[in-house]
């Protein structure tokens, strides 16, 4: 872990304390065609993000297919602008930084692992030149310096010395997983966001990667950002796990609150879905699929499924709420009681319904918070 030095040559605690990144309200809006011939829709890809990340947490993210997982975590890194909000960086705003700045603070602290590595690496290159590429472009040691990197890097993530002159296309799916962690990690970041690293891989491989991911965490320092879709992995690697719905943030807990103290229904209804084999319940049952991000519901956009709705949250967005932990807040206008048995919600939810009229909103609808996030 990086940190600024004191007087003394040691860490500096307050430096070592702060936010590795930060976001602030920040919104993503893209433009999607919709069908005519000039018509483009506003695609609501991230709303309203509030999310800090401290020097050696893991972060789990969660939710389903499209609910911005993956804009949260190009947002974090750099990758992707907000089309508003705010993203602080060792607490300096990182978009207003001079591009040749932002390249150094950025590319130099940060790497991501991205969900396919067949299409994250370039195939005509030798893994030497991959793993070279970021300590070349960063100007990173002299050249003897930074093969004697590549060899490190190699090691590190339990790669064999003569898959050197390899390319992509001759390794299998998780030594080549292994070579874009090894790239996301060449420059020593202090946080690292793995965006669905395994889901790309077989089942057979994936606890290989993940044992890895924890411990090179561990043994580095890093603080890590882990976005998945398989909830209970993510529950057993995180410190903390933030749960997504529609591009927004609904709830943000301590990993060992999720399962049975978690507030939002949506969290509930997701954890319940992979129950454990030793007390087996249904899952909580979630009317019809995720509305359009083009058409985002009023108020609280999880009320078409909610068996909790009502005309209160088709009118309102609810501000988050403290539990009673340190650490976790929800945004739910009719929250679960902390420590309610699922099978308790599961009939709940079986024997209510939300109601239809609310289900969808006129395509010319934005909510009050997205009023101000222009798209690009």
């Amino acid at each position: 872990m990086k940190a600024t030095a004191g007087p003394s040559g040691a860490p500096d605690a307050d430096d070592a304390r702060d936010p590795i990144v930060e976001l602030s309200g920040a919104h993503v809006v893209h433009r999607a065609h919709s069908g005519g011939l000039f018509a483009r829709d506003r695609v609501y890809a991230l709303t309203g993000a509030d999310l800090a990340v401290a020097p050696g947490e893991t972060v789990g993210v969660v939710g389903e297919s499209g609910c911005g997982k993956s804009t949260l975590a190009k947002v974090l890194v750099g990758v992707e602008r907000p089309t508003s909000g705010t993203v602080l960086f060792r607490g300096r705003d990182l978009w207003s930084m001079p591009p040749a700045e932002r390249r150094v603070a950025v590319g130099g602290s940060t790497g991501m692992v991205f969900q396919d590595p067949s299409t994250a690496l370039n195939r005509r290159l030798t893994v030497r030149r991959i793993l070279r590429d970021p300590l070349d472009v960063h100007r990173r040691g002299t050249p003897d310096r930074r093969e004697e990197r590549v060899r490190e890097l190699m090691s590190l993530v339990g790669l064999p010395r003569a898959l050197a002159d390899a390319l992509p296309g001759q390794l299998s799916g998780g030594q080549r997983q292994r070579v874009a962690i090894a790239r996301a990690l060449a420059l020593d970041p202090e946080l690292v966001v793995a965006d669905e690293p395994t889901s790309a891989l077989d089942v057979s491989v994936r606890a290989q990667i993940l044992n890895l991911l924890l411990d090179l965490k561990e043994r580095l320092g890093l603080a890590l950002v882990f976005v998945s879709h398989d909830i209970q992995t993510v529950r057993r690697m995180s410190d903390r796990v933030i749960t997504m719905y529609l591009g927004r943030i609904v709830e943000e807990a301590p990993a060992g609150r999720v399962t049975d103290h978690a507030r939002h229904p949506y969290t509930r209804a997701l954890f319940s879905a992979t129950p454990g084999l030793l007390d087996p319940i249904d899952p909580i049952p979630l009317a019809g699929p995720v509305p359009s991000a083009t058409r985002p519901p009023s108020g609280c956009p999880f009320r078409t499924r909610c068996w909790k709705a009502d005309e209160v949250c088709a009118t309102a967005m609810p501000g988050f709420s403290g539990a009673s932990a340190a650490g976790h807040r929800f945004r739910c206008h009719h929250p679960v009681e902390e420590g309610e048995p699922t099978r308790d919600l599961v009939r709940q939810a079986a024997r209510l319904s939300p109601d239809t009229a609310m289900a969808e909103v006129p395509p010319e609808h934005v909510l009050p918070d997205q009023k101000h996030a222009r798209e690009p």
